[in-house]
C-alpha cells in the first residue's frame, strides 16, 4: 500500500469513493459532486482543496482522505480541515485509515501548522473510538452551526 497525492486523472474514482462515502453515511442523495467540480476544486488554477490516495500494490485504489487548509486566529497558522476520510468496507483493519491520519498529521507537522481536525457523525462509535485510540479529542463543548439552501441565500440577501 501506498498513499499518494491524486492527479487530474482520479477524478471518476473520487467521486465513487465520495458516492460509497454518502452511501456508508446513509445520506446517498447528499453527494451531488460532479466531475467538473471535483476537478476544479482539486486541479483548477487555484485549487480550495487536496486528496491523498490509498493505493494498493495492484493499482487498485481503495480509500481517500480529501482535505482542505484552515486558519487559527489563536495560533496564528494554518491547519488541516479533514472533510472526509473513507476506506472501503473490505480493506478495512489494514490500517490504511490510520496511514492517511498518519500522513496528514506529518503535513501539518512538516509545516509548522498547528491543528488537525475533523468531524465525525455521533452515531459513528466504531470511528470516534479509533479516532480517541490515535489521541484525538472530541470538541463536545463547541456546536457546528450550517447556514445553506434557502437560509444562505436570504442571509445574503440580508441589509448591513
Amino acid at each position: 500500500m501506498k498513499i499518494r497525492s491524486a492527479g487530474p486523472g482520479d477524478i471518476q474514482i473520487i467521486l465513487d469513493l465520495i458516492r460509497d462515502l454518502a452511501i456508508y453515511e446513509k445520506e446517498e442523495a447528499q453527494a451531488q459532486a460532479t466531475f467538473d467540480q471535483i476537478d476544479s476544486a482539486l486541479f483548477g488554477s487555484d485549487p480550495t482543496a487536496y486528496c491523498e490516495l490509498v493505493e494498493e500494490s495492484d493499482g487498485a485504489i481503495v480509500g481517500f482522505a480529501l482535505w482542505f487548509k484552515n486558519f487559527s486566529t489563536w495560533t496564528g497558522t494554518p491547519g488541516i480541515y479533514l472533510e472526509d476520510l473513507f476506506i472501503q468496507p473490505d480493506h478495512r483493519g489494514k490500517g490504511y485509515g490510520k496511514a492517511l491520519l498518519i500522513h496528514l498529521a506529518r503535513k501539518c507537522v512538516e509545516n509548522g501548522w498547528q491543528r488537525f481536525q475533523w468531524w465525525v457523525l455521533d452515531w459513528n462509535e466504531p470511528s470516534i473510538n479509533f479516532y480517541k485510540s490515535l489521541g484525538a479529542v472530541p470538541m463536545d463543548e463547541w456546536t457546528t452551526f450550517r447556514v445553506s439552501g434557502e437560509a444562505l441565500t436570504r442571509l445574503a440577501a440580508l441589509p448591513f
